[in-house]
């Protein structure tokens, strides 16, 4: 992890993922017709999938149209990087209109992994692309059930940076409040949307991540403060599959050499296990924090923040682990970093 505290800003791939029947494909629909889809791209799997007929304004070539919104909208019939691709060259021959963000619709994926490991894998993508916030759908009527017998569905929930509740008119309020309360235990930090009844705004859902927090909005700052501060415990039920969020907090200022080794050994040997970790960094010698964001064993570029979001100096971190021991995590990270650095942690 050997790697400057700045990055450049690129292309930002938002995923909309979700377990069978949560609603991705609806909640694409709708985020189509938002005017803050204009300046982006959608890579779909097939387009007669998402009901396109009636939105469809012109279409370039077999697998590219235009829509009323001036969102360019692809299938993918070949592989995900060879898309991409295409889409970037065409970007810069002026040959399709420009994009600012491009969104992936995930059908049957378990969690983002492959699709961000695609973006880094690939030589040409790494250089104009860089992972954005992962959107995943639950069913207030199936999802209760769903988050027991499929793990990947507790996994998709617990790598999401938003999480999208639908169908909650067809389910009942002690239903909802007792999945809420199941989603909060997998994933406490990422904020929760109802689809149902409600305007939805891509812009907030696609945009704000952590990335962005690079920039100069105190908003966006304020929004990752607040994901990071949203542990309360985070405790499996008895009957859990061991998915589980981990707090860690250090008082003092974080050696960033030793910091970054021991993150890259722990991913490196637990990656399968450590399905996401997110935090702001109080670095020794910096002004301003550095933000950090991992997802399994791909570790991505760190971010230097224009500022602090509040007065809080403390570096935090948040991990959601799969089967991984608390206690383990918290000893090799404290005979890293040292005795005297303040570490606490919560489970």
């Amino acid at each position: 992890m050997n790697v400057p505290l700045s990055a450049p800003v690129f292309t930002p791939v938002n995923l909309i993922t979700g377990f069978l029947g949560s609603g991705k494909t609806t909640l694409l629909q709708r985020l189509l017709a938002d005017p803050a889809l204009a300046d982006s791209a959608v890579l779909i799997n097939e387009l007669g999938e998402v009901g396109l007929d009636h939105h469809l304004l012109e279409r370039i070539d077999e697998t590219m149209v235009l829509l009323p919104s001036g969102c360019l909208c692809c299938t993918i019939r070949v592989e995900l990087a060879a898309a991409v691709r295409q889409l970037h060259e065409r970007r810069e021959a002026g040959t399709v209109p420009p994009f600012r963000r491009l969104v992936v619709e995930s059908t049957g994926l378990a969690d983002p992994f492959p699709i961000l490991s695609t973006l880094q894998a690939d030589p040409v993508l790494r250089h104009h692309f860089r992972a954005g916030n992962v959107i995943t759908t639950i069913d207030a009527v199936n999802g209760a059930a769903q988050l027991v017998r499929h793990r990947e569905s507790a996994r998709q929930v617990a790598v999401a940076d938003r999480l999208v509740l639908t169908k909650t008119d067809l389910a009942g309020d002690d239903e909802i409040a007792d999945l809420v309360s199941r989603l909060r235990q997998l994933n406490p930090s990422a904020p929760l949307w109802r689809a149902a009844g409600a305007p939805l705004d891509a812009d907030s859902l696609l945009s704000h991540d952590l990335f962005a927090t690079a920039g100069r909005s105190e908003a966006a700052r304020r929004l990752l403060a607040g994901e990071l501060d949203g542990l309360d415990g985070g405790t499996a039920s008895p009957h859990d599959s061991a998915i589980r969020a981990i707090s860690l907090s250090f008082d003092r200022p974080v050696d960033w050499t030793l910091f970054g080794l021991w993150l890259s050994m722990l991913l490196n040997r637990h990656g399968e296990r450590v399905l996401r970790v997110k935090g702001i960094l109080n670095v020794a010698g910096s002004a301003a924090p550095v933000a950090v964001h991992g997802v399994q064993h791909l570790v991505h570029p760190p971010v230097h923040m224009g500022a602090w979001p509040d007065e809080d100096r403390r570096s935090r971190l948040v991990f959601i682990v799969d089967d991984l021991d608390r206690a383990v995590l918290a000893r090799s990270l404290g005979a890293f970093l040292g005795k005297d650095t303040g570490l606490r942690s919560a489970a």
